[in-house]
Formats: structure tokens, C-alpha cells, sequence
């Protein structure tokens, strides 16, 4: 005789010893160069990048901003909110896999409804007669207690739940990646927004310069016109050049307010938070000598968006198991066991127990299909999937070349203005010196002295642009994102 417990034990050893069905998930392993070709310059080193990449720049209010910017970003914030959800997420799969129990009681008062029944089956008595007591007895209405448990197992033969808790599992790590690329993100902003406010900074001071001298070469201007040694057209040209330094100074002034603002709104603060703070003009801080770049295939184990990528891959195969475990049967153990009585006196008397056990077995039959649809939309995604982790990487790669290049070509360009300036600085000590020995009117020493601060300027926006493509090397090459 085959006992029920004998049954139990046999599926509870053949669920131990099934397999998920469904491909498992093998992290790509897609082709990439030995080097970045364009990482050939002196100041390139192949060594792993730094994580805090912004402390190569040697400044410690941009690395007081960097960490503000981190513990009180709000969309950071939200985006942990986003892991824990996700995590929860794991939680729930897991729990499909395990055995559920509940509890249940009830009270209810029924009329059975014997009285019909005993009159419709009066012949069957043999023509006896039922004492009016027991008619009574049986036909009154009753009072029915009831308490019990209820228990249930899904047991994972094909791997359903199992590949549920991988997709949720992966799903999980794609959010977290998510937050790493969203704080590099915010990295690379602040670092720019920051180094915009010192090149603003800069080139406000260099314009006030120049406007200074214009204004000292308009006023000798009108003096020689009003000797006679100047026509009206130049103090006009004269008049113009000043008006139109002083155009510059407005956008200048407004790229310093929209610059601390932002810094503000980035570390979860009012607008106007870091005003005291940012007001006093500081240097544009120096590229480092040195810049890290590291190797191409250590990027795919670096970039965030990468490791995002590899986690809706990997998401997207465990889906696959999910939709294919759907065409194999369900097999579920269930059991009940309480207590029913219709005195609540005697409802929890042994005598009044009541039990089932036993398996449950769904087979899908016919479904018009849609089951083996769904494998094949499984499979389609994963395929695009696994496009869209290519795509990113190669998109990757393209963005640290190109850094590359970007930050070769302001290398060239900032050592070409530094030699224009150097020699306008040159000319302005020669015009300097022609004038204090009689040779030189001092018009053409300021007009030379605007010149030099004209390569100033231009040296100065050169120089921003060279950090700021530092930057978005440095966020190309995704570092900043690690710890706590």
C-alpha cells in the first residue's frame, strides 16, 4: 500500500533533484583593442584610472564639493529608494518558492435544509416514522465553528520560481548599476559647473582689465582730438572698442550666479546656499601632469552603463527559463488540517478534526499558442539585449577615443596661445620701455597691452575647454562611482 507521506517524500527528492530549464546566463565577453590608439601621448599613462579622478586636478573645494554633492544629491536619494525597492523585488520571488501557510476561522449559522430531504425520501424508510423530536433536531437551524490552517508548496520541478529569483536577482544589479552611472554623472556635472565658475571667475577679471585700459585709451583719444591729433572717428572706434568689453561682462556675471546656483541645486540645497562661499575669484585649477587612462577591456569591469548593460542581459536570459518552465506542469502539494464543530464547547475536542492532503497537478493543454509565444518574445529580447550590451561598450570605447583626441588637439591649441601670449607680453614690455625713453606714444602701449589680455582671454577659455574635456574623459572612463 503506497502511503501519502511516500508520495510526499518522492516529489520532495525529484524537486530536489530537478533543473531549471531554459539557457544559463554566460557573462559577453565582447572584442576589444589591446589599447586605446589614441593613448599614445606623453602625458597618458595606461594604469587604472583613479576613482576619485576629480582629486587629480589639486583642489580641495572641488573635492568638499564633489562629497557634498554626494551625501545630499536628491536624485541619488531617490535612486537608493529605487535599490531598495528592488531588492525587496528579490524578496518576493524568493518567497514563491517557499511553503505559505495560513490561518482561517469562521462562524456561521446554516439551515442544512434536512427537512426537504426526509420528505422527499419519506419511501426509503420502509414506511417507518421519525419521532417529531428528531425531525426537530435535524431540520432547526445550527450554529458551525470552524478554525484551521491551510498550507501550500509549489514545488519548482522546471525552475520557474528559480529563474524568477535570477531575473529579480539581476534586475536588482541593474538598478544598483544605474545609481553608480547616475553618481558618475553627477560627478563629471559638478566637476564642470565648478571649473565653468573659475573660468568665468577668470575671465570677468581679465575683462574688467581690459576695460580699465580702453577706458585710459578713449580718454587720451578725446584729449588728442581736442588737440587736433585725433580725428572724431577715433574716438568713435575708440568708444566702440569700450562698449563692446563691456557687453562681455554681463554674460560673465551671469554664468558665475548660474554656476554656484547649480553646484547648490546639486548638493540638495537652496540656490543661493553657496554664494558666501563661491563668491572670492580662485585660478582655474591645473590639469594633473599625469593622466591615468588604464586598458580598454578593464572598461567593461569599470563603466557602470556597461555593467548595467550585462545585468539586463542577464535578465532578460533568466526570462527566457521563466516563459519555458510555463509549458511544463505545475505540481503543488496542499493540506488542510483544523477543528469543526457546531457547539464553539466542543470545537476544539480532538474528535472534531478534520485534514486533507495531497498533490495538485496542472497540465497546459491547449493555449492557442500563447505560451509558445511567450518563449519567443523571451528570446527576442534577450536578443536585443545582448545587441544593446555591444552597442554600449563599442559606444564606450568611441567615447574614450574620442576624449583622447579632444584632450591631444587642447594640449596643441593651449601650448600655441601660451606662446602667443608670452610673445604679447614680450611686445608690451618693448612698447613699454620705447615709451619710457621718448620712442612711443603711450596709446600704443595700451593698445599693446589690450592685445596681450585679449590672448589672455582667449588662453583662458582654451584652458577651460581642455579641463572640461578632461572631465568627460575622465567620465568616459567611468571611475568615481566606487564605495560606500
Amino acid at each position: 500500500m503506497i502511503r501519502p507521506q511516500h508520495v510526499a517524500s518522492a516529489l520532495l527528492a525529484f524537486g530536489a533533484s530537478a533543473c531549471a530549464v531554459g539557457p544559463d546566463f554566460r557573462p559577453p565577453s565582447e572584442p576589444v583593442p589591446a589599447q586605446f590608439s589614441a593613448a599614445a601621448g606623453a602625458a597618458l599613462s595606461s594604469a587604472d584610472s583613479a576613482v576619485a579622478w576629480w582629486q587629480d586636478f589639486n583642489d580641495p573645494e572641488l573635492d568638499r564639493l564633489e562629497q557634498r554633492t554626494r551625501d545630499g544629491n536628491l536624485d541619488l536619494q531617490a535612486m537608493l529608494l529605487r535599490i531598495v525597492e528592488s531588492r525587496t523585488q528579490v524578496q518576493v520571488a524568493r518567497a514563491q518558492g517557499l511553503p505559505s501557510l495560513s490561518a482561517a476561522a469562521s462562524y456561521n449559522r446554516e439551515q442544512l435544509g434536512f427537512a426537504g430531504v426526509l420528505k422527499a425520501n419519506g419511501s426509503a424508510l420502509g414506511g417507518a416514522t421519525l419521532s417529531p423530536g428528531l425531525v426537530s433536531a435535524l431540520t432547526k437551524p445550527v450554529n458551525l465553528y470552524e478554525a484551521g490552517f491551510d498550507a501550500s508548496w509549489e514545488l519548482d520541478l522546471f525552475g520557474r520560481v528559480a529563474r524568477n529569483v535570477e531575473a529579480a536577482d539581476a534586475q536588482s544589479a541593474q538598478t544598483v548599476e544605474s545609481r553608480s552611472d547616475l553618481l558618475v554623472s553627477l560627478q563629471a556635472e559638478v566637476a564642470q559647473t565648478y571649473l565653468q565658475l573659475r573660468a568665468a571667475q577668470g575671465l570677468e577679471e581679465i575683462t574688467r582689465g581690459l576695460i580699465s585700459r580702453e577706458r585710459e585709451v578713449l580718454d587720451l583719444t578725446r584729449n588728442r582730438q581736442a588737440n587736433g591729433l585725433a580725428q572724431q572717428q577715433d574716438v568713435e572706434s575708440a568708444l566702440a572698442q569700450l562698449s563692446g568689453l563691456e557687453s562681455q561682462l554681463p554674460p560673465y556675471t551671469q554664468n558665475i550666479a548660474a554656476s554656484r546656483h547649480a553646484l547648490a541645486i546639486l548638493m540638495g540645497r537652496t540656490p543661493e546656499a553657496l554664494d558666501a562661499e563661491l563668491s572670492a575669484p580662485a585660478p582655474l585649477p591645473a590639469l594633473p601632469a599625469k593622466i591615468s587612462v588604464g586598458i580598454p577591456s578593464a572598461l567593461a569591469r569599470r563603466r557602470p552603463d556597461i555593467r548595467q548593460a550585462e545585468a539586463a542581459l542577464h535578465a532578460a536570459t533568466a526570462q527566457v527559463g521563466v516563459s519555458m518552465a510555463a509549458l511544463y506542469p505545475d505540481i503543488t502539494l496542499k493540506g488542510t488540517f483544523g477543528f469543526r464543530n457546531i457547539s464553539s464547547r466542543y470545537l476544539f475536542d480532538w474528535a472534531s478534526k478534520f485534514y486533507t492532503v495531497g498533490p495538485n497537478i496542472s497540465l497546459p493543454l491547449f493555449n492557442g499558442g500563447a505560451l509558445v509565444g511567450n518563449v519567443k518574445i523571451a528570446r527576442a529580447e534577450a536578443a536585443a539585449a545582448a545587441l544593446n550590451y555591444r552597442k554600449t561598450v563599442l559606444s564606450a570605447l568611441g567615447e574614450v577615443e574620442d576624449g583622447l583626441v579632444s584632450l591631444d588637439q587642447d594640449a596643441a591649441r593651449v601650448t600655441a596661445l601660451r606662446s602667443a601670449v608670452d610673445a604679447d607680453q614680450h611686445a608690451f614690455d618693448i612698447t613699454t620701455h620705447a615709451y619710457e625713453v621718448g620712442l612711443s606714444t603711450y596709446i600704443n602701449v595700451l593698445e599693446t597691452g589690450i592685445q596681450e589680455n585679449q590672448a589672455r582671454q582667449q588662453l583662458a577659455e582654451a584652458s577651460l575647454t581642455a579641463a572640461t574635456d578632461l572631465v568627460k574623459l575622465y567620465k568616459a572612463l567611468g571611475g568615481g562611482w566606487q564605495g560606500p
